[in-house]
């Protein structure tokens, strides 16, 4: 089969015949569709995170159909359209059996390849997984929108770790793609007010578009300030932060009212932060923290189908896979921020 292999850090070969993958008894053949470069990706691409281990097939956010069926998949058929958690939960440990599978203790992801396993990932034709971690698409919704319920789960695992009252003020702390996509279920779960903030304009505009009652463009003005206004000097109630450095934890805390909460979604380097520790105790602040998905799948494919959640602004390009190596160097690229999801289609 036709595979992009990562054979060497930055380095991603087209390999035309690599070996088909044997599907197990609890695995289907998948005839993969559609798959979407992650930003995992690209750090994984380079080398930088060590999660990327050469030589691997790469990619998880993916949906494609079923080829064949193992004995003990369970009850898929044949040409079957589906999408998967990127997760492999093995359905026996204390977490899985009390529904945390993103929280599984023997969880594996598709794609990745730190120094514990090497599971291949979805940027080649074919694909073996177990058919417990398979969700049925919705009969009209497309291949290439199905492969964004990945980031779209992110988002509402995340909104969810909270609960959103009517009344109401989420503050969202980054306006990227999974920024844009929290912002979206958060209008969905019936916050009154949403902030989004931002140092770019192009993706303040986008928030107003897809549901921000209010941008604030966080080198243009006093963000904490701007948000007591909006709430009466209380402060927000909720604040999500989708960045994952220092700065802007500390923003996104400054702005909760007393007994508010955050929601702590980014995740980069460096593994620490600084961390406001007496706001934090003195305005008896809880913090969730939030780490994909657990069972959302249907829910968000449902929220993607009925146009409650949009994920066609999100899609900067559709490419082959040929074009996959070209993508990832445009990706990389100091002026790569301007792409949102690049999907391939192998």
């Amino acid at each position: 089969m036709k595979a992009l292999v990562l054979t060497a850090p930055s380095k991603l070969e087209l390999n035309p015949s690599f070996p088909e993958p044997t599907p197990a008894a609890d695995e289907v053949l998948l005839r993969v569709r559609a798959c979407g470069i992650c930003g995992s990706d690209i750090h994984g691409w380079d080398g930088s995170t060590g999660r990327r281990r050469p030589p691997l097939i790469m990619g998880h956010e993916a949906s494609g159909e079923i080829l064949a069926v193992g004995p003990k998949a369970g009850p898929w058929k044949t040409g079957d359209r589906v999408t998967f958690d990127s997760t492999i939960s093995c359905g026996e440990c204390g977490p899985c059996r009390s529904g945390q599978v993103n929280l599984c203790e023997n969880r594996r992801v598709v794609g990745v390849a730190p120094a514990e396993y090497r599971q291949h990932g979805a940027f080649a034709e074919k694909l073996a997984l177990p058919g417990r971690i398979l969700y049925a698409l919705p009969e009209k919704l497309s291949y290439t929108h199905a492969a964004m319920v990945e980031p779209v789960s992110i988002a509402v695992h995340a909104v969810q770790r909270v609960k959103i009252l009517p009344t109401d003020t989420a503050v969202v702390v980054g306006a990227g793609m999974i920024g844009l996509f929290v912002i979206q279920v958060l209008r969905w779960a019936g916050a009154k007010q949403i902030v989004a903030v931002d140092l770019a304009e192009n993706r303040l505009t986008l928030a107003r578009e897809l549901g921000a009652t209010h941008t604030l463009k966080s080198d243009a003005c006093d963000v904490v300030a701007e948000v007591a206004k909006l709430t009466g000097g209380r402060g927000a109630d909720v604040a999500l932060e989708v960045v994952g450095i220092g700065p802007t934890l500390n923003l996104a805390i400054a702005t909760l009212r007393r007994g508010g909460s955050a929601v702590l979604v980014g995740n980069l380097a460096p593994k620490t932060a600084d961390f406001p520790l007496q706001a934090v105790v003195t305005k008896e602040l809880t913090l969730h923290g939030t780490c994909g998905s657990a069972g959302e799948y249907p829910l968000c494919l449902d929220l993607i189908a009925r146009g409650e959640v949009r994920v066609d602004p999100m899609i900067s390009a559709v490419a082959t896979l040929d074009e996959g190596a070209a993508w990832f160097d445009k990706l990389s690229a100091p002026d790569g921020a301007k792409y949102m999801k690049v999907i391939l289609t192998p």
